[in-house]
């Protein structure tokens, strides 16, 4: 190889890379006859290889035989250089092991050195493992470098954990060494590490004859910087660095830092040069060998803003030359700064910036932010002006229909057919799509509400009740697999899975590009699991399954727009459009939160010379770096997230300190979040009255029960939505045990007791049983509720009373009305007369309430006792008594105690018993007259110091008008 100075170059950022270096490569490279054919391209990714072909379409503007194209880091580099290596494929190389299987190999590894972890655990401390050894293989960092002195020397100022955790790292990893070598493989990273040292060497001593560049490559692990070097070196070869800044001072150079390994502290690895300082130190390349490439790009910004880049990411020191830094050193021209109030808004901001550019022809746009859920936002928002822009970094395969469909699946095993998931399941869009899926879902949504309330126990059976025959044989047959709840094989719970899957799916679930990302991730899965026995709990498999589902990207596979790009930042990298807008410039997001590596400690890394996590910082700054040479670039940012307020990002803050205040001011983009702000804000509306309907006399007569009565004293729309519209509440999936149906359970127990059909202790089994009560809530509460019962039984042992009427419903007829009512229990004195009883599974109406007419429920049985409205007994009620099954100190249980609305004994508030009836007769009388008979509107919240519910608020549009009534 000729001893020439390697042929280094550098395009800054404000000319737009891809353009920019295609505009270079065709006069420097073309043929007349073959075009660019005999060029070979060493690219960062393969979403740059698509950039560069795209970029040649543009700036060709004819016919172009396109060079070839390979991707720095493919495990098939010696396949797609072809020729270029000699043997091809590099036969001393060994294969590289597939990584799923080592996934598993090193969970299986930790298992026997920490037996007490999940399996959940160690699957994911076991990616967290070849991470790290991926680390270190990148770095060239020999097994034994761990036992050195350098480490040693460490060990004594480490925490337990850190030593614990390194000694688990050095011995999984010896296990999984010697297991490569039995096996005759090596790691991906090991083997691309020797593609790149066998192409290097190779090269020198044979140079190709055909043109070899290197372009956008920025990884500066010493094996890529070896064949870097190399390819530099070749007579027609050359590197091609992205947005290098050839116009940093020498000072500033010096202050980033030596750049070589072990790194130093005090280095300035966030800065966006660095990781380009440390690529060219292990080329053995100095800065003042990197020339200028001198081709413009297409749509290239102002040559200026490259010096305000520059200044805009100085280091520490350097950075005080801002004081006195002259205009055109600091000029952002055609850089706006858009401040949002939250998420929301910012991507609908954004939207519109997009929705505004494209009316200019061919005029491209990107956008760029690492922040997932923002870009689907702006994705969603974009659907308004049916522009369709694809995020090319993919959603995770959990977020999609066919991830969705089997994790709902494993939740199903998982939870043995709790509720929620079960009908998520059912409902899921790819369920028996097609013809008959109206079908599916009446009987899915049957099923569902029959759900709805607490949960039932758990399995398949408790279910065959509710939903109808033919219809759940078939499902329970597709799921009964699912439910076996013992360790299994992973790889026959991922077969009962896709087996489901397809019963329940057919084709659908893999027939679209997220299905069959879904395939290829249960193959991969599947076959290592099986060959290494691989063995999990059910219940664990949900987040086994979210882990590696969150770890593969779905893209897809055509229909966006031509001239929008939603982009994450591995994405845009080499990418160029005329407007780019950079979000989510908050703190943790852009740059990412510095996560340490969870196996080796922060000093350790540094010790063996691998980059720290603040490295990650400065290829973020990089990244906004590239973004900024456009020649319109929108920076954005909400000052909210979800959790709450947010920290503007550093490179938000070092532009506002850059412009100053009043050139901050300026460049502020207000006009757009003001059109964001006005598309969201509806037109002022006068505020919304309270309600009061009038409905029709004929609406008017329906039937009152008894407990409804209180509700139309206290809350007439209350009774209004539920009696006459009757708009019933709908019970929750999976609900807490509501008042209702602790009370529902305990009267039927005391009926059946009542009854003399058994004890307290066996009912209630029976009864728990009989509603498959789930065994959590029946252990947490079946001790607290036959207390209660017991306190019942006492009480009713020495008395004389003799208990009548029990759970029987009663009916008469008052001014026309029909009332009715379900009696509790209505017993015999030991004179004849009765006493009314209220069972309360909670506290009962204070006495204010009986007074004010809020619970006539007591007063109103009464009544109907006296007039013959039960069927087994009539008298002269003259006793009325809530009992109440809450705790007491008082009871010899612990709970029950009995309370009355009379006045009576020592009592200082309550009803004189004489004038009980008389005044329920008279609260019942006057709200027919009022509301039944009658016209009075049905006024919201008529009695707000009343007792109710919040059932109804939102339909009366409570905080609409609360408060201003007057």
């Amino acid at each position: 190889m000729p001893d020439t100075a390697p042929q280094v170059y550098s395009i800054a950022a404000h000319r737009g890379f891809a353009d920019a270096l295609v505009a270079g490569l065709i006069p420097r490279y073309a043929d007349p006859n073959l075009g660019l054919a005999r060029l070979t391209l060493l690219l960062p990714s393969g979403r740059a290889v698509r950039t560069m072909t795209e970029a040649f379409v543009r700036v060709s503007g004819a016919g172009l035989l396109l060079p070839r194209m390979a991707v720095v880091g493919d495990l098939d580099l010696d396949e797609t250089l072809g020729p270029l290596l000699d043997p091809l494929g590099a036969p001393d190389i060994p294969p590289a092991a597939d990584p799923v299987r080592r996934w598993l190999q090193l969970a299986a590894f930790i298992a026997e050195d920490r037996p007490q972890l999940s399996g959940s655990a160690r699957l994911r401390l076991a990616f967290d493992l070849g991470r790290t050894i991926d680390r270190l293989l990148a770095e060239e960092i020999a097994p034994d470098h761990l036992f050195g002195d350098t480490v040693g020397d460490l060990l004594g100022d480490l925490s337990r954990h850190w030593i614990d955790s390194l000694h688990l790292f050095a011995t999984v990893q010896a296990k999984w060494l010697a297991e490569l070598g039995a096996r005759g493989e090596v790691d991906a990273a090991e083997r691309r590490n020797r593609l790149f040292r066998h192409a290097a060497a190779r090269w020198r001593e044979a140079p190709p004859a055909t043109p070899i560049v290197a372009a956008g490559v920025t990884s500066a692990a010493p094996a890529i910087a070896a064949l870097m070097r190399t390819v530099a070196d070749l007579p027609h070869g050359a590197l091609v660095l992205p947005d290098f800044d050839l116009s940093l001072a020498r000072e500033v150079w010096d202050e980033l830092g030596t750049a070589t390994a072990p790194f130093a502290r005090g280095e300035a690895v966030t800065h966006p040069q660095y990781h380009l300082k440390l690529l060219l130190n292990r080329m053995g390349v100095n800065r003042d060998e990197v020339q200028p490439w001198h081709r413009a790009g297409l749509g290239k910004g102002p040559p200026e803003r490259s010096h305000a880049i520059s200044s805009l990411f100085l280091p520490p020191e350097a950075s005080r030359a801002w004081v006195d830094l002259p205009p055109e050193k600091r000029r952002l021209a055609g850089v706006r700064l858009m401040e949002c109030a939250h998420p929301e808004e910012e991507a609908q901001a954004i939207a519109l910036l997009v929705r505004e550019a494209l009316e200019v022809p061919e005029k491209r746009i990107a956008v760029i932010t690492p922040d997932r859920g923002l870009a689907a936002r702006v994705v969603q928002h974009l659907r308004r002006w049916h522009i369709a822009a694809d995020d090319s970094a993919g959603r995770p395969l959990a977020q999609t229909a066919a991830g969705r469909l089997l994790l709902l699946l494993a939740e199903v095993g998982a939870e043995q057919a709790a509720p929620v998931p079960l009908v998520a399941l059912l409902e899921h869009p790819l369920v028996r799509a097609g013809e008959g899926r109206a079908d599916w879902l009446d009987a899915a949504r049957g099923l569902e509400l029959a759900l709805r309330g607490p949960r039932l126990a758990p399995g398949l059976e408790p279910l065959a009740a509710l939903a109808p025959g033919a219809w759940w044989d078939d499902v329970a047959a597709i799921l009964a697999p699912l439910l076996d709840p013992a360790v299994r094989p992973l790889s026959a719970q991922l077969d009962a899975l896709a087996a489901a899957g397809e019963a329940l799916c057919g084709e659908a679930l893999w027939g679209r590009e997220d299905g069959r990302a879904l395939a290829v991730l249960v193959d991969e899965l599947r076959e290592p699991a099986r060959e290494l026995g691989t063995a999990l709990d059910p219940a664990e498999l949900p987040a086994v399954l979210r882990d590696a589902m969150d770890r593969v990207g779905v893209r897809p596979s055509y229909g966006g727009h031509p001239r929008v790009a939603i982009y994450g930042l591995l994405e845009a990298r080499m990418t160029r459009a005329e407007l780019v807008i950079a979000a989510g410039l908050n703190e943790g997001v852009w740059p990412a939160a510095a996560a340490p590596d969870p196996l080796l400690a922060p000093a350790v890394l540094r010790a063996l010379g691998v980059p720290g996590a603040d490295f990650r910082i400065g290829l973020a700054a990089h990244d906004l770096a590239g973004a900024l040479g456009a020649p319109e670039v929108v920076l954005s940012r909400a000052r909210r997230d979800a959790g709450g307020p947010a920290i503007a990002s550093r490179f938000w803050l070092r532009v506002e300190a850059l412009l100053g205040e009043d050139l901050a001011d300026r460049h502020h983009e207000r006009a757009t979040l003001d059109l964001a702000r006005a598309l969201v804000e509806p037109e002022p509306v006068p505020p919304h009255p309270r309600p009061h309907p009038r409905p029709s006399p004929e609406q008017r007569r329906v039937r009152v029960s008894v407990t409804a009565l209180d509700r139309l004293r206290s809350d007439p729309y209350q009774f209004y939505a539920n009696s006459i519209l009757r708009l019933k509440e709908l019970d929750a999936l999976d609900a807490e045990p509501s008042p209702a149906w602790r009370g529902e359970v305990a009267h039927a127990i005391l009926e059946r007791w009542h009854k003399g059909e058994g004890t307290l202790a066996v009912l209630a089994d029976q009864e728990l049983a009989r509603m498959h009560a789930h065994p959590l809530m029946r252990a947490l509460w079946r001790p607290r509720l036959l207390k209660a019962l017991e306190w019942v039984e006492l009480q009713l042992a020495d008395s004389e009373r003799v208990p009548t009427v029990i759970e029987e419903w009663g009916r008469m007829e008052v001014k026309g009305v029909e009332l009715f009512g379900k009696a509790d229990r209505i017993d015999v004195l030991a004179d004849g007369t009765l006493a009314v009883v209220d069972y309360k599974t909670g506290a009962p109406p204070s006495g204010r309430e009986v007074e004010n007419g809020y619970a006539l429920q007591l007063g109103t049985l009464g009544l109907m006792a006296r007039a013959g409205a039960f069927e087994t007994l009539r008298g002269e009620p003259v006793r009325f008594e809530y009992w109440s099954l809450g705790s007491s100190q008082d009871s010899e249980t612990g709970f029950g105690y009995v309370t009355t609305p009379l006045l009576e004994g020592a009592k200082r508030s309550g009803i004189p018993p004489d004038e009980f009836l008389p005044q329920a007769e008279y609260f019942l009388h006057d709200a027919l007259d009022k509301w039944i008979s009658g016209d009075t509107p049905f006024t919201a919240r008529l009695n707000p110091d009343a007792p109710g519910y919040a059932t109804y608020d939102h339909l009366m549009r409570l905080d609409e008008w609360l408060g201003r009534e007057g």
